[in-house]
């Protein structure tokens, strides 16, 4: 990628997005944020001086396209990362639709929608958009169904862009970290009624220096996967 590479980061408030934001601003990329409201994007713009911000919300995915009509998108985006992610754990025999819904929605439908309204602006620089997974999107545990069935989507949806898009030079990349020392893991804990040690998980910035290496990589190759495990 050049110097000034724009980049779309979903989740940008917290964890692993946070530490990927304040990488590329180092490096003095062009950010866009995407925050659910104008309080939000007030406080991203506030913590990440120079970044420009979008509002829409994940969490009703069929609003973007209107959001955005009303916003301006970047003309040229080198990647889309999406990075913001919920869960809701609990039983089959539990998990309401509306829990479903919410985590779909969010996980995966938001996800498709987002790339189906910048495709254009990736397509015009051979772009990236790259997809933090989860270890959930390769292997589905009790308790995880919702969780993980919108993370088995969304490799399902990452794989079949690779497939749509490879003519027009775009990449696409998933990421799939284990359990990762963020704001989530700690809910994820309490849903468990477990005690949360940060030490014993990834460290967001490890995540984020797997990102970037997919990012990095020279043109003539494509890194599809990387699975990112807790090392200690």
């Amino acid at each position: 990628m050049g110097s000034m590479a724009a980049h779309l980061i979903t989740g940008a408030g917290s964890g692993i997005g946070a530490v990927l934001a304040e990488r590329l601003a180092e490096r003095g990329d062009e950010l866009w944020l995407l925050a659910r409201d104008a309080r939000r994007a007030a406080e991203l713009r506030e913590r990440f001086p120079g970044a420009r911000t979008l509002v829409g919300d994940l969490g009703d995915p069929g609003k973007l396209s209107w959001a955005f009509g009303h916003q301006q998108l970047p003309v040229e985006l080198d990647s889309l990362l999406h990075v913001a992610g919920v869960v809701e754990l609990g039983p089959v025999g539990d998990l309401t639709p509306k829990a479903w819904q919410e985590t779909l929605n969010v996980n995966l439908v938001a996800p498709a929608e987002l790339t189906r309204l910048l495709l254009p602006s990736i397509r015009l620089v051979k772009g990236h958009v790259l997809f933090v997974n989860s270890g959930a999107g390769l292997n589905a545990h009790a308790e995880w169904s919702a969780y993980a069935a919108s993370k088995h989507g969304l490799k399902a949806l990452a794989d079949a862009l690779r497939h749509e898009e490879h003519a027009n030079g775009i990449r696409v990349t998933s990421v799939y970290p284990g359990r990762t020392a963020t704001a989530m893991q700690v809910k994820v804990h309490q849903q468990e009624g477990k005690e949360y040690d940060a030490d014993r998980w990834i460290e967001p910035e490890s995540v984020a220096k797997a990102v970037l290496a997919a990012l990095d990589a020279s043109r003539d190759a494509e890194i599809t996967d990387i699975t990112v495990r807790p090392g200690r």
